[in-house]
């Protein structure tokens, strides 16, 4: 066998570095895991473990991120799939433990550690946050019809959020009433409406322009971690069935980045048990933590506060804008 490259070389130590992180997280948990024994167990030195990865939380949110995008496409729901099944599914799903959320050793300290750190914990808030978007929109598609479900959606997320949490003391929660509870959600009376945002008449202006693109047709937004509730907006502003791609970019590719690939496997699985395809909205949510593919859109550089958007007709871009409020300008205008 010939000498492997540099960049093979490379690939073959990352992979030995999480099946070593994978192995220790899950027997001692994150918190009691160490760097030293993983690399060890890799058979590599602590600096090989660095030169892969910034840290052991970057490590940690990896080792999920790659678990998560490993489990298989849940049965696709029927296409006559009411709102009312579409909840009673997802609440399944999330108590019966899919592989996504076990073994319980190996993801226990996620929210935790989440949380004990400002950095993430915002960046977090908006990857729920763009979950509970897209699994509303989803939900509106179902009977019976609604103008708006991102509501519900998130009693959900957060109802389910503290029931798996609450695993953790066995015994305390009865999952069939989980289940239950959450399908009678489908008739709660919400006030779900969303207003034009207070800051729209300062939102940047979109200016005409004209350059060639391989983007596809329709929105297309750069957005950090910190403005992924933007999504909502090319879907509220623009045309019905305008088809949006969102480049998710960051300031913090190694760590957050590794967190937001964790999160976008499980939206995808959340929306594949949710409900059939056909009633998905028209997105593709592209990870570009590094903003290699926003450079076609001008970013030069890209942050966790990123937001940039652009129309696409016939493969040129028609109309562009930068800052906050740039995807509501784009999709109206």
């Amino acid at each position: 066998m010939g000498r492997l490259s540099r960049a093979e070389q490379q690939e073959r130590n990352r992979e030995r570095v999480l099946s070593a992180a994978l192995e220790e997280f899950a027997r001692l948990g994150y918190r009691e895991a160490k760097i030293d024994a993983i690399a060890e167990r890799a058979e590599l030195t602590r600096g090989a473990v660095y030169s892969n990865f910034p840290g052991k939380r970057a490590l940690y949110f990896a080792v999920l991120a790659d678990l998560a995008e490993r489990v298989p496409d849940p049965p696709s729901p029927p296409p006559d799939a009411t709102v009312r099944d579409a909840l009673g599914a997802v609440a399944r799903a999330r108590l019966a433990g899919t592989p996504v959320l076990a073994p319980e050793r190996l993801r226990a300290d996620l929210i935790p550690e989440v949380l004990a750190d400002e950095r993430t914990r915002l960046p977090f808030a908006q990857l729920l946050r763009l979950e509970a978007i897209l699994l509303g929109l989803t939900l509106e598609n179902l009977p019976p019809r609604a103008p708006r479900r991102v509501r519900l959606a998130e009693t959900l997320l957060a109802t389910l959020h503290g029931a798996v949490q609450l695993t953790a003391a066995p015994g305390f929660i009865e999952p069939f009433d989980i289940v239950s509870a959450c399908e009678q959600m489908a008739g709660f009376v919400l006030t779900d409406q969303l207003d034009p945002p207070v800051w729209a008449e300062f939102a940047p202006k979109a200016l005409p322009a004209d350059q060639p693109t391989a983007h596809e047709d329709g929105i297309v937004a750069v957005l950090g971690l910190h403005r992924l509730e933007a999504v909502e907006d090319a879907f509220r502003a623009a045309p019905r069935g305008t088809e949006v791609t969102v480049l998710i970019v960051t300031g913090d590719p190694g760590e957050l980045g590794q967190l937001a690939r964790l999160h976008l496997a499980e939206l995808r699985t959340t929306l594949l048990t949710a409900a059939h395809p056909k009633a998905f909205p028209p997105v593709r949510l592209i990870l570009d933590p590094e903003g290699r593919r926003a450079t076609e859109l001008g970013a030069t550089a890209v942050s966790d506060a990123t937001e940039i958007a652009a129309r696409v007709h016939h493969g040129r871009i028609v109309s562009i804008a930068e800052g906050r409020g740039a995807v509501w300008a784009v999709a109206a205008g």
